[in-house]
This record gives C-alpha cells, structure tokens and sequence, in this order.
C-alpha cells in the first residue's frame, strides 16, 4: 500500500513537471482556469463623439507578460472598465480569446490616438483552444478591450476623438 502511494506522489509530481515544460497553463486540461495579479498602471481613456463623453477606466498592458496575459481568466468586467494594451511600435500582430471567459469589443488605435478598426470578440468554444485571431487592416499602437458592445452602447465610432490620462496614483 505505501508503494502505490509514493508511486502515486511519484507520477503526480513528473505530470506537474511535465505540464510546466510542455507549457500547460490557465484553463488547461490540467486545471480551471485562474486569474494572474499583475502590478498594472491605471488611468482614463476618454472618447468625444457628437457631444457625448465616455470614459473608460483601464488597466494598462505594456509589459511583455501583461500584454500576453490580458483579461485571461477573469469571469466579469465593470461595465465602465478596459484593459489598454500599450505597445513600444506600432505593429500588427493579432489578438485571440486563449483563456478569455467574457465576450469583449476590442478598439485598435494609432499613434496619434485614432481608431483604426473595432470588432467583437467572441468566447471560444475551448478557451484553451482558440482558433479566431482578431487584426485590424493597418498598424496600431494602442488597443483597447471592452465588454463586448460598450461601443456600440455608447455610440462610438471610428470618428470620436481619444484621450489618454495616466492615474500616478494606482501606478506600481
């Protein structure tokens, strides 16, 4: 009985090793999926349409890690809160819902902080899985998420004005 349990523990441990090389990570055959804490920087994102002023709360992703992380795992969104994802260049690489349990609209922004494109985006069937990729047509600097419609909600288009002020006092 004692060698089951060390060879219980035995397998137990080389499976965890296992999944840590071959990459397993949230919401992997080997586990439900669970939210990351990261030091993110906060601040104000503030769309001028027609009149009418938006703002957007954000978290903001301008780390490798926090950038490749995103809202994975989190199951709910204030309804007037995002995650602004920052980069160092304009670029053009592609998003995906891997890990992303809550349907989210998502804005790709220039440099000087015009919307390029704007889309929705779908919860995957198999979130570990996901085999959609969302990329607008040109490059981008910025990209905004969402809950999924908000922009609609509030009547924003590839014509509204874009602002950005950093919060120095939710910063690591």
């Amino acid at each position: 009985m004692r060698m089951q349990r060390v060879a219980a523990v035995v397998a137990t441990g080389a499976a965890a090793v296992v999944a840590a090389l071959l990459g397993a990570g949230p919401g992997s055959a080997d586990g439900p999926c669970q939210a990351l804490s990261f030091p993110y920087k906060h601040g104000i994102v503030t769309f001028t349409e027609a009149g009418q002023t938006t703002q957007v709360r954000v978290e903001i992703a301008d780390t490798h890690d926090t950038q490749e992380y995103g809202l994975m795992c989190r199951t709910t969104l204030e309804p007037d809160a995002g995650m602004l994802f920052a980069f160092a260049d304009a670029t053009k690489g592609a998003f995906w819902m891997k890990d992303t349990l809550i349907p989210l609209s998502i804005a790709f922004i220039d440099s000087g902080w015009h919307i390029v494109s704007m889309m929705d985006m779908k919860v995957e069937p198999d979130p570990a899985n996901p085999v959609a990729l969302y990329a607008p047509p040109r490059p981008y600097r910025y990209a905004l998420e969402v809950n999924q419609g908000f922009f609609a909600q509030h009547g924003i288009d590839a014509g509204a004005q874009i602002s950005f002020l950093p919060d120095p006092a939710k910063g690591p």
